[in-house]
């Protein structure tokens, strides 16, 4: 059992962790407040290689694997988590699902400007009555000869209006429910396809959540990905990887939270000595260091799993539940840390706890999370 990273995964570690404190870290709270994010940024970050980060050579990708991408994720998101969950998705829920499972053809003409960075893509699961319950897939996709009619609306929808690529998951066989579900790859700018309006979030407010809505979109038979009846199973794997990306966001918030404290704490006074010279603070930084390095590992070995090729199933959802409830709990005390300071813009601790509570809600709440775990434990 080797607890080290190798000279590749520290270079990443380094080179993504000066690109976010260089380039991401200036203007994060102009983001946040504006709800926007900056072109520029992702352009940079497609030419670091984060947008396709592990996605082979030949398509466009860095090459890396899990571990790599966890890392680059966990940096980013210590100092910006709405850039992290653009890079999380853009790699596990799109790139990854279409190098895994897509056909020669879709590969060339999707997957290679996506890894590169040339477009973002969006992933379509959740409905208005389909999140937690996957398989309640009210749009439907009705096959028409060489071609399938599209019909639905799709909601929470990450890089919604920023994507020009979307994977769309789509019911064609109502009566044999899951196994009548597909996967399609959908081009934005398609006839019937129109981007709704734009969410109000708590947290991760830079990155852009929309509701997309589809009317009788043609969409050929060729984009479908997988055999027909496969786009459930399809969802189901791609959101394993996924949770590996969130778990990898969750810990990167709650490590920049905890960093931020730890200076604060030695840079404020109160009874004439740095407040982490007090008992009270230094037990909440102890229990904030133990809390993330024990989600850093659970991160990291789901991570090391997927990239053995050994079934990670279970270790993902352990990862993502744990990670995402110590991003909640560290941001909270972080904010305790800092007083009042902590509850004001400026400290970007109050940031990190809104985009703190996300985590917990998708790719999977926590109570699926639960429920995943118990089914792999009781196989």
């Amino acid at each position: 059992m080797d607890f080290n990273l190798s000279e590749e995964h520290l270079a990443v570690q380094a080179a993504v962790r000066d690109f976010a404190q260089t380039e991401l870290l200036p203007g994060v709270i102009e983001r946040d407040n504006a709800q926007h994010f900056d072109p520029a940024l992702l352009r940079k970050m497609s030419e670091l290689g984060l947008l396709g980060i592990m996605v082979a050579p030949e398509y466009g990708g860095g090459g890396m694997d899990t571990l790599a991408y966890a890392i680059a994720v966990e940096e980013i998101s210590k100092v910006d988590a709405s850039a992290g969950v653009i890079v999380s998705v853009n790699n596990s829920l799109v790139c990854w699902g279409l190098e895994e499972y897509g056909t020669d053809k879709q590969k060339q003409q999707y997957l290679t400007p996506l890894a590169s960075g040339e477009v973002i893509g969006a992933f379509c699961l959740s409905e208005p009555e389909a999140g937690s319950d996957a398989t309640s897939q009210h749009t439907t996709a009705i096959s028409n000869g060489d071609h399938y009619l599209l019909n639905g609306t799709k909601n929470w929808i990450t890089n919604g209006n920023t994507s020009s690529v979307c994977i769309v998951i789509a019911q064609t066989h109502p009566e044999l429910r899951h196994k009548g579900i597909n996967a399609f790859i959908v081009e934005k700018g398609w006839t019937g396809f129109s981007v709704g309006k734009k969410e109000d979030k708590m947290g991760i407010r830079a990155s852009d959540t929309h509701t997309l809505m589809f009317s009788d979109v043609k969409v050929p038979t060729e984009n479908r990905i997988g055999a027909d009846g496969f786009g459930f199973r399809f969802a189901m794997n791609v959101l394993n990887g996924g949770r590996i990306g969130i778990a990898a966001q969750a810990l990167g918030i709650a490590a920049g939270a905890f960093e931020l404290s730890l200076k604060y704490s030695k840079e404020r006074k109160t009874f004439g000595k740095p407040i982490a010279e007090h008992q009270a603070i230094q037990f909440k930084l102890s229990e904030m260091a133990v809390k993330i390095e024990a989600a850093r590992l659970l991160v990291y070995k789901a991570a090391r799993m997927k990239d053995e090729g050994k079934d990670y199933i279970q270790a993902a959802a352990m990862a993502k539940l744990y990670a995402s409830e110590v991003a909640m709990w560290v941001t909270t005390e972080a904010v305790q840390v800092h007083g009042g300071y902590g509850y004001v813009k400026e400290y970007h601790v109050e940031r990190h706890m809104r985009d703190a509570k996300i985590t917990q809600i998708y790719e999977g709440t926590s109570e699926i999370q639960k429920l995943v775990i118990a089914r792999e434990l009781l196989k």
